[in-house]
């Protein structure tokens, strides 16, 4: 059984990915009317992934016993700026979503639920992965210039 405090945590973690996969799916539609079909093939991929991220999430909750929910999502931004400030914006955002499952590891841990923390390890070593994901498109994005912008387009859209 899942305690009552963890499955809270849980599920604004849930509510959190799902705000996520909203600002993704506004970020990608933005892309796409600037003309960057690849960064929004890239961006609607991310909103699949936080999506399933929420999904997997209820599950869990609801194998342990619990009940999974998902609470009222603030509104998204829908106008981003460059292509660099929309990825900028990624990758803050992927530090902090981090910084929000390290957060329930520390919950899990103070519950003494080692079967919650073993599978948010599997979360935090996700964000490993986009953490860099996101910093390398930054850096992508500012080696190719104006000039090159359309070829990391192409990169992303093979995504």
């Amino acid at each position: 059984m899942i305690t009552e405090k963890l499955q809270n945590a849980i599920n604004e973690q849930i509510t959190a990915e799902m705000w996520s996969a909203n600002m993704y799916l506004a970020m990608s539609f933005y892309m796409e009317k600037e003309g960057f079909s690849g960064m929004a093939h890239w961006l609607k991929k991310q909103w699949a992934e936080e999506n399933e991220h929420a999904c997997a999430m209820a599950d869990y909750v609801i194998k342990r016993g619990g009940k999974a929910k998902v609470d009222k999502l603030d509104v998204v931004p829908n106008d981003f700026g460059t292509p660099l400030e929309v990825f900028e914006q990624v990758y803050k955002h992927e530090c902090r979503v981090s910084k929000m499952i390290d957060k329930l590891v520390d919950v899990a841990a103070a519950e003494k639920d080692k079967a919650t923390q073993d599978f948010l390890w599997g979360f935090v070593r996700e964000q490993v992965e986009e953490e860099a994901t996101a910093a390398g498109i930054v850096d992508m994005i500012k080696k190719a210039g104006a000039t090159g912008i359309f070829f990391v387009d192409v990169k992303l859209g093979e995504r």
